[in-house]
């Protein structure tokens, strides 16, 4: 059982509630750790409804699924913080926005990414709607559809060649996006149309999506479209504690989340922009394990010294 903690000291400190963040405090919580999350509540799926792809729980509603998540948390004495956190020092110190500030021994930073959209007219009123991202999130429940891929970076082409698996009615417009020729072939022979002509806008009516609007009004009817944003992860917290990063700025981390900074933890979307939210969830319990098992040694190693002040013969 762990030592009791005074008012803002905690064991570990989650930032991000989300499924890796909620999932990691409930493992964390389960071994008598105290733990507080702090939450903005400003997630990256906020405007999709429903969770899929999750065993038990595909298609339930995203708000109801989280907030029985926090439910069950309290249940287990987790502190749950609406709030941002301003800054983390080493040692650590954490700092929320209007000043308060915790201790913990240890940081786990589930924070999520953002999603940077291309600025086309109807593209952000769309999202999570009828402008979707990822297939296996969205593609069984828009299968046999309509489906248009804006062609707005290097992932557009394939994302296009992978929503074919979900409907004979693919279409790739791309823009001003360069399209080679061996991506041609594979585009063709997979049976996705090409649409040339420089994207205006998303055309809606009475509330729906009916197409893509190109140059001089021609207008691709399309019932869904799929983009392929530029995903930033949301880990500037750490830009003072030096965690090591590759060679396209995303944290480094080994299978269980540890970074290159004893105590510092990252799991879900800040460290793989692929996870959906049960791997996410997995990521949290992963990090969850190694954690507490790191929890463990030092207060095996506390214990160890003080014994030995205590017995010195021994």
């Amino acid at each position: 059982m762990s030592d009791r903690k005074k008012e803002n000291e905690y064991d570990v400190v989650v930032v991000g509630g989300g499924a890796a963040g909620l999932n990691a405090a409930l493992v964390l919580a389960r071994a008598d750790r105290r733990i507080a999350v702090v939450d903005g509540k400003e997630p990256r799926n906020a405007p999709a409804a429903h969770l899929h792809a999750f065993l038990a729980n595909d298609g339930a509603p995203r708000a109801a699924f989280f907030e029985e998540g926090r439910i069950q948390l309290t249940g287990y004495g987790v502190e749950l913080i609406e709030g941002q956190v301003d800054h983390i020092a080493p040692g650590f110190s954490v700092r929320l926005q209007g000043g308060q500030t915790m201790r913990t021994r240890q940081i786990l930073m589930a924070t999520g990414l953002r999603d940077e959209l291309p600025e086309i007219p109807g593209v952000r009123e769309r999202w999570g709607r009828d402008l979707l991202h990822c297939p296996y999130c969205h593609g069984y429940e828009v299968r046999g559809q309509p489906l248009g891929v804006l062609g707005t970076g290097p992932g557009s082409v394939g994302q296009a060649l992978l929503l074919r698996q979900w409907s004979d009615d693919v279409v790739l417009l791309p823009g001003k996006l360069d399209v080679t020729e061996e991506e041609r072939l594979r585009l063709t022979a997979r049976g996705v149309q090409i649409m040339e002509g420089r994207i205006e806008r998303l055309v809606v009516d009475d509330d729906r999506l009916r197409g893509v609007e190109l140059a001089e009004g021609h207008v691709v009817p399309r019932a869904v479209v799929f983009v392929f944003p530029r995903m930033v992860p949301r880990d500037e917290l750490l830009f003072d504690l030096d965690c090591a990063r590759d060679a396209n700025g995303w944290l480094i981390t080994d299978r269980a989340g540890r970074t290159s900074v004893p105590g510092v933890w990252a799991a879900g979307n800040v460290v793989d922009p692929r996870a959906l939210a049960v791997t996410a969830a997995g990521m949290g319990a992963a990090a969850a394990f190694a954690i507490n098992h790191d929890l463990v040694d030092d207060e095996v190693g506390r214990a160890v010294a003080a014994f030995r002040d205590r017995n010195p013969e021994r």
